[in-house]
């Protein structure tokens, strides 16, 4: 019998998560979940819907103000984001 030594239930997840070809979308989804906490709950009210698409994320706002506002704020952001996934995750913003 083979001798087999312990992995940690995170590697073994990750392991199968790539052979499935789920790592990416998954990465995407937690980017579009990261929004919320980068921006705080002051902003996140006003954000109704978010998605990542192909590394952009599409964040719909109700507030033509605060969309131009987070425009300046774009690049670090995107910074976080990435921060907080891990990885390379999002390209660019686009505000709806």
């Amino acid at each position: 019998m083979k001798r087999t030594y312990p992995r940690h239930i995170a590697a073994i997840i990750d392991e199968a998560m790539d052979r499935a070809g789920l790592t990416d979308s998954l990465n995407e989804q937690r980017a579009s979940a990261a929004w919320a906490d980068i921006v705080g709950p002051g902003i996140n009210r006003y954000t109704t819907r978010r998605y990542v698409d192909h590394g952009v994320l599409h964040v719909y706002l109700t507030s033509a103000s605060l969309k131009n506002e987070l425009t300046f704020a774009r690049t670090s952001l995107i910074e976080a984001i990435n921060r907080m996934v891990g990885t390379q995750t999002v390209t660019e913003i686009v505000f709806h």
